[in-house]
């Protein structure tokens, strides 16, 4: 928890943005995993934490925008609930501890909101992705959990994500304090690759760091010699000589902050001459981008320069035919990476996705997500000070998506689809950093360097 005038602050500007109405924002609650007492680690929903910096389940936000009143609902601990959890603060505390000092208990909040709703008064909410939250706000507003979605405040939304992209000096730390949990965890996950060793060993003991060290993972850990399937979670496979690992993971800080990192490297600790060439292919990718990113970049014009020196590495190679620019116009490099080269990265490990593109068809918020320029809608996201994204580049071997492509008589005279039937056992490369952008350009968050080069990685995971 940072201090309570940075959420004081927050909340006061996030007043000015949205201007009128009711804002609501709901916490978390604690979610079963496989019944009511038995739940899932909480995860306090990120624009929650962001405003009102209580790491809390069952708790709510209220802003009004015209009087200014802010308000906080849940309910105090009973004697029965403290057997269990032993002393809690009251709601009144933690008001105080984020600067409020209007809390009620949460039936009080049915009634604030149906009195604005009775008044004629718009209640800002931002599209729900838990379904407890869904059925929360179906009855706080009357509606049907099927048009909620319909009923989302792109005023709040385009607010919020403006506010979160751009990361103040704490969040910065916090974000260099996760650096250090995916540094250790990835050195662990180099040192532990050999021949024999189960993935899921490897997983375990480095997700153990993030909740040693952190609030847990940032995202389910990715650990296999699969890298060509691109969120591959499934962990059952025994490292054998010959192949690649490919490890993406991060933690998140106290404060929910995440780190996001990938590196790929040999099980046997020696990359062969083929897994070498294409290594430094990405690795030359993921390099250009601290030289190039700057403030006022839109972020295709960043993913296009990534898919260049990428083409550039494959032709080489002799794996694509003519320019790179002929590949890239092509559309032939989406058969090579078929993902974005970055996300924003912040509370969230693809931050703000909860009301991003993924979450909805954009189409309509077209001239809004133009005008806001910001991380939710990347084919509009303009990069600033203060943003954070992921430099993921890689290079994928998909058996599937290159028989598809091949049928489909796609990338005739460039893709040497002869050529690249040697690849079909390759797996998949991807390099990942986090990026800040800066007044001047842009860094790596760290104070140091998780092994990336060739002869780093073979000296760690070689030894």
């Amino acid at each position: 928890m940072f201090a309570k005038e940075i959420y004081e602050s927050r909340r006061e500007r996030l007043r000015q943005k949205v201007g009128n109405g009711l804002i609501l924002l709901p916490g978390n609650t604690n979610s079963p995993n496989n019944y009511p007492n038995n739940a899932y680690y909480f995860r306090q929903d990120s624009t929650f934490l962001y405003y009102f910096g209580l790491n809390v389940p069952t708790l709510a936000g209220v802003i009004d925008t015209e009087s200014g009143e802010e308000e906080l609902y849940g309910d105090d601990f009973t004697v029965d609930d403290i057997i269990w959890t032993g002393p809690q603060p009251a709601l009144a505390d933690l008001g105080a501890k984020v600067g409020i000092t209007r809390t009620f208990p949460m039936k009080r909040l049915a009634e604030r909101v149906a009195e604005a709703l009775k008044k004629g008064r718009r209640v800002h909410y931002l599209p729900p992705y838990r379904g407890e939250t869904k059925i929360e706000l179906s009855e706080l507003l009357g509606l049907p959990v099927s048009e909620l979605h319909g009923h989302k405040s792109a005023d709040l939304m385009f607010a919020v994500a403006e506010m979160r992209e751009v990361k103040g000096p704490e969040e910065i730390e916090a974000l260099e304090r996760a650096f250090q949990i995916g540094y250790i965890m990835h050195v662990t996950a180099m040192k532990m690759c050999r021949p024999g060793v189960v993935e899921r060993e490897i997983a375990g003991a480095i997700e153990g760091f993030a909740k040693s060290y952190g609030q847990g993972v940032s995202f389910p850990s990715i650990v296999s010699q699969h890298g060509e399937t691109l969120h591959n979670l499934n962990c059952d496979g025994v490292l054998e000589e010959g192949r690649l690992l490919l490890v993406d993971a991060g933690g998140e800080s106290v404060e929910g902050y995440c780190s996001d990192h990938t590196r790929t490297y040999p099980v046997s600790g020696r990359f062969t001459d083929r897994q070498r060439e294409i290594y430094e292919i990405v690795l030359a990718a993921h390099d250009l981008m601290p030289q190039i990113v700057k403030p006022g970049m839109m972020y295709n014009d960043i993913h296009r320069a990534a898919y260049l020196r990428l083409a550039e590495g494959l032709r080489d190679a002799g794996l694509i035919n003519g320019s790179a620019e002929d590949a890239v116009e092509a559309g032939a490099m989406y058969m090579f990476m078929p993902h974005g080269l970055g996300h924003g990265i912040g509370m969230d490990v693809h931050d703000c996705e909860a009301m991003g593109e993924r979450s909805f068809d954009f189409s309509s918020l077209l001239d809004r997500a133009k005008a806001s320029a910001t991380c939710v809608h990347r084919a509009t996201w303009r990069v600033r000070p203060g943003t954070v994204m992921s430099d993921e580049p890689g290079i994928y071997f998909i058996p599937a998506l290159i028989d598809k492509s091949r049928s489909e008589g796609l990338y005739k005279g460039i893709v040497n689809y002869d050529k690249l039937d040697a690849y079909r056992d390759f797996g998949g490369i991807r390099i990942e950093d986090d990026l800040l952008v800066t007044e001047t350009g842009c860094r790596i968050i760290g104070d140091k360097k998780i092994p990336v080069t060739v002869d780093e990685l073979e000296a760690v995971v070689g030894r």
